[in-house]
This record gives C-alpha cells, sequence and structure tokens, in this order.
C-alpha cells in the first residue's frame, strides 16, 4: 500500500511566513468579520499554528471563511482550535464603532485578540494593509490575506463561527430584525425592519442605514 504524503507548503499557493520566510519563532494569522455589518461588533481573532497543522488545513480545503457553508465553517474552527497552538478572539462593540469609525475598531479589534494571547508571537500576519497601531509586535500586512496564509484564513474562520453565535444569540432579544439570517448585514428584510422599527442599542449609529428616525419607536 502506498502513502500518499500531505502537500508540501511550497508546492501549494499558500503562503506560510514561518516555514517559507526562515523566520524563526511562531506566527500569528490576524484576520476580522463583521466590518460592514449594520449590528454587533467587529470581531477579529488570532491564531497561531504548528507547523504539523499546515498540511492538515491544505487537505481539509480551509479557505477563506465567506466561501464556506456554515456547517463547514463550523467543522473548521473545531478542527483550527483543536490543533492551534494558541488563539484568541477580540471584538470592539458597536459603541466603539461608533466611537472611532469602523476601521479603528476593527484594528482596535486585531489588536485585542493578539494581546489576549498567552503565546506571545515572534511575528502577526494582518490580513489587509493596515498595520495595527502600537502594536509592540513585529507585523506583516498582507492584502487577501486570508487566500494567501493559512494562519490568516484560520482566523476568518474562527472569527466568523464565534461572532455569527453571538449575533444568534442576540437574535433572540431582537427578533424583528431576521438577525438569525442576515447575521446582522443589510439584507432586504434587515434595512426594512429599520424602517418599521428603528435601530436597537447594538445597532451602528454612525451606518447611515441605522439612522432612520420612526415616528413613536422606543
Amino acid at each position: 500500500m502506498v502513502e500518499t504524503s500531505p502537500t508540501p507548503l511550497k508546492q501549494s499557493s499558500w503562503l506560510e511566513f514561518s516555514t517559507l520566510s526562515g523566520i524563526p519563532g511562531l506566527v500569528a494569522g490576524v484576520d476580522e468579520v463583521g466590518r460592514g455589518a449594520l449590528f454587533g461588533p467587529v470581531v477579529a481573532a488570532a491564531v497561531i499554528l504548528p507547523d504539523h497543522a499546515l498540511p492538515i488545513l491544505m487537505a481539509a480545503k480551509i479557505k477563506d471563511s465567506k466561501k464556506l457553508s456554515s456547517s463547514r465553517r463550523t467543522q473548521l474552527a473545531q478542527q483550527i482550535s483543536g490543533l492551534a497552538i494558541d488563539w484568541k478572539i477580540g471584538f470592539a462593540s458597536s459603541a466603539e464603532i461608533d466611537k472611532i469609525n469602523i476601521l479603528q475598531a476593527t484594528l482596535l479589534a486585531m489588536k485585542r485578540a493578539v494581546l489576549k494571547l498567552k503565546v506571545q508571537p515572534a511575528l502577526c500576519l494582518i490580513d489587509g494593509n493596515q498595520p495595527i497601531k502600537d502594536l509592540l509586535l513585529p507585523q506583516q500586512t498582507i492584502v487577501k490575506g486570508d487566500e494567501r496564509s493559512l494562519a490568516i484564513a484560520s482566523a476568518s474562520i474562527v472569527a466568523k463561527v464565534w461572532r455569527d453565535e453571538l449575533v444568534l444569540r442576540l437574535a433572540l432579544k431582537y427578533p424583528m430584525y431576521n438577525l438569525e439570517c442576515n447575521k446582522g448585514y443589510g439584507s432586504q428584510q434587515h434595512l426594512l425592519a429599520l424602517q418599521q422599527y428603528g435601530s436597537s442599542p447594538l445597532h451602528r449609529q454612525s451606518f447611515r442605514p441605522c439612522q432612520i428616525k420612526v415616528p413613536n419607536a422606543e
């Protein structure tokens, strides 16, 4: 019987600084979800993977969280959390988003996730083109990082599953917005509900669709 070995990283399209760049030490992938939502926090995850997890996750066909079904994301999030050396969630609330703007809140959520890590990485790979301000760790921004780094893709999945589960719990308190289906994003039903009921305390008041004033709405 011939054993098949996992695909070597150098033969894949994935870029992993820990394996390919010669940088010693552990690498954390950092990504966020919920940036475009109208309701709830923006959530970030920081994930540190051991080298042996990389071919396992490639074999599992890991990809950007937005390209996976909900059930597949949940399965992968469980697998990632089991494989990871360390992983943590950080978030910025709707009130913080309104106060400092969505970009700064996104970077704050990322910073909080990194600072919660019990294992300090030698390098943080940040999805996008904006470095985290005042982060006293080496960092590298990667545009479309969730398509290029397994660690960033893993962070994207873990953050998405965590945020979706949070919004599902909040949906019980605010049933009129159909949050269980739209996860806080601006679906047609969500926009119509905002026009009918106005916004809740967890809506982002700095986002234009949440600024509708409804007569007699509490």
